[in-house]
């Protein structure tokens, strides 16, 4: 199994954005709903938001709008657009496919300040 590679974290004041990204392999790319996850300690990881081959998007509930989920063909790769934070999101981002078809990899720490 590949270990993706998500990036673009970071420390940044409440109500500021962040994009994050994860390129995938084109085989799972091109054939596999994918999805951003996050974690916070003691907790497990949770589904924020996922967008199908057909680039229909699907959010948890408790986003309130906030991000937006993208996929890029031409690069192969995902991304989440995070805007308004709040120190709530402070956790590490993953991605993965949906069903899980890839080793989780590190993450990206996503610290939101007040």
């Amino acid at each position: 199994q590949v270990q993706l590679v998500e990036s673009g974290g970071g420390l940044v004041q409440a109500g500021g954005s962040l994009t994050l990204a994860c390129p995938l392999p084109r085989n799972l790319f091109n054939a596999n709903i994918l999805a951003w996850y996050r974690q916070t300690p003691g907790d497990q990881r949770r589904w924020l938001a996922s967008i199908t081959t057909t680039n229909r998007p699907n959010y948890a509930d408790s986003l309130k709008g906030r991000f937006t989920i993208s996929r890029d063909d031409a690069k192969s790769t995902l991304y989440l657009q995070m805007n308004s934070l709040e120190p709530s999101d402070t956790a590490v981002y993953y991605c993965n496919t949906i069903p899980i078809q890839s080793q989780w990899g590190q993450g990206t720490q996503v610290t939101v300040s007040l």
